[in-house]
């Protein structure tokens, strides 16, 4: 029987590089995790837990480099003693993957801390150690008012938190924790590799505790052994005024628990702000576009102005042209870090009639044929010149 085509396995080019392997490894080891498939049927969790072990056996290979040697150059890991037939057994010949050099522990760690309850480790890491708890990354959406003035909300989310009932030991008591007799509560255990030199002997985390060096025998009713629980939680946030669109907020202790009685994770706030009908924001300035009328730009007016709190009136000169760029001071978004404000900036943008009837339209013409002989007009003479030029 020929052995397994572990490149196939992980599905990446015999060319791959140590990074390709790595990532084929942790997309293939998400999808066919055995909590993946909690819910299923046994037939498929047989599936997923045989194609687990095989994705798993053909990282250990891949990932170190003597024994991808090896198995590129006979067609077995073990070297020349393989002769290529072995076939594809993780558990076979009364040896035991070493995951040592870079193995698969190392990301099977990192990948199923959560599922595991932080018992899985990698081989140079004691499974016990106090670690942080994983981050919770929320979407929370806020009115641009709420933004730009501050609010308090209250957040409701699912975490992960230590069980109450074992107080995160996971056993139902005390005598429930016996020392693993594998490993006789070290965590770690010795074991065999054949390799091109012969064979050697290793140290990895103990398979049978997971590294603890204690075995559950009756495991707490609750959280069936993991001693993390999956609750609900809700939390006050004090949003500050002058949040902005996509900015984040960190709550500290509020994600999911840590191992081994390692600090919580955090809770981390995305901010999304819905557009305002009016007001564009840019940094804390406000932005708008505000129409006035032909009489409001030649005569000039006062007119009132909407701010984030109340209106204010401000002065259009006489004579006021399209486009024109008035600033409203201090009356725009709070500084987050400071106390200052920034400002509304009003574009003023002359509105020509339209519908006009055919009296109206006369005696504008009159008006206007009469003004353009005594007025100047500043941009249109500006023009004139310009086009002299290209002569």
């Amino acid at each position: 029987m020929a052995s397994k085509d572990y490149y196939s396995v992980l599905g990446v080019d015999k060319k791959a590089s140590a990074d390709e392997i790595k990532s084929a490894y942790r997309r293939l080891a998400k999808k066919y995790h055995p909590d993946v498939y909690a819910t299923a049927s046994e037939e498929e969790k047989k599936k997923a837990e045989a194609k687990f072990k095989e994705i798993q056996y053909a990282y250990d290979v891949l990932s170190d480099p003597q024994k991808r040697a090896a198995y590129d150059q006979y067609g077995s890991e073990d070297g020349p003693m393989g002769g290529g037939g072995s076939g594809f057994n993780p558990f076979g010949s009364g040896f035991q993957s070493s995951g040592g050099f870079g193995g698969f522990s190392d990301i099977f760690s990192d990948i199923f801390s959560a599922f595991s309850g932080g018992q899985t480790t990698s081989s140079g890491r004691q499974a016990n150690v106090q670690r942080q708890g994983d981050d919770i990354e929320l979407e929370m959406i806020l009115t641009f008012k709420e933004a730009c003035f501050g609010a308090k909300k209250e957040v409701s989310y699912s975490r992960i938190e230590k069980c109450p009932t074992c107080n995160g030991t996971g056993a139902k008591d005390a005598s429930s924790i016996k020392t693993c007799t594998k490993c006789g509560g070290r965590g770690r255990v010795v074991v065999q590799q054949r390799t091109m030199l012969g064979v050697m002997q290793t140290e990895r985390v103990c398979d049978m505790c997971g590294g603890t060096g204690k075995i559950i025998m009756d495991a707490c009713p609750d959280c069936k052994g993991k001693g993390r629980v999956r609750k609900q939680r809700k939390v006050t946030i004090n949003i500050p005024a002058g949040v902005d669109n996509g900015q984040m907020l960190t709550q500290s202790n509020e994600g999911n628990a840590g191992y081994n009685g390692g600090p919580n994770g955090n809770l981390i706030l995305v901010f999304r702000v819905k557009p305002h009908p009016l007001f564009t924001r840019r940094g804390n300035d406000l932005m708008f576009d505000m129409p006035i009328t032909v009489t409001q730009a030649v005569f000039g007016d006062t007119v009132e102005v909407p701010t984030l709190d109340k209106p204010v009136r401000m002065e259009i000169p006489a004579g006021t042209k399209n486009g024109t760029l008035f600033k409203l001071k201090g009356k725009g978004v709070k500084d987050l870090r400071r106390n200052a404000y920034g400002d509304i900036l009003v574009t003023v943008k002359v509105d020509v009639p339209k519908n006009l009837s055919a009296r109206q339209r006369n005696e504008l013409r009159t008006y206007f044929d009469a003004l353009d002989k005594n007025a100047t007009y500043d941009d249109v003479e500006r023009y004139k010149k310009k086009l002299k030029t290209l002569d």
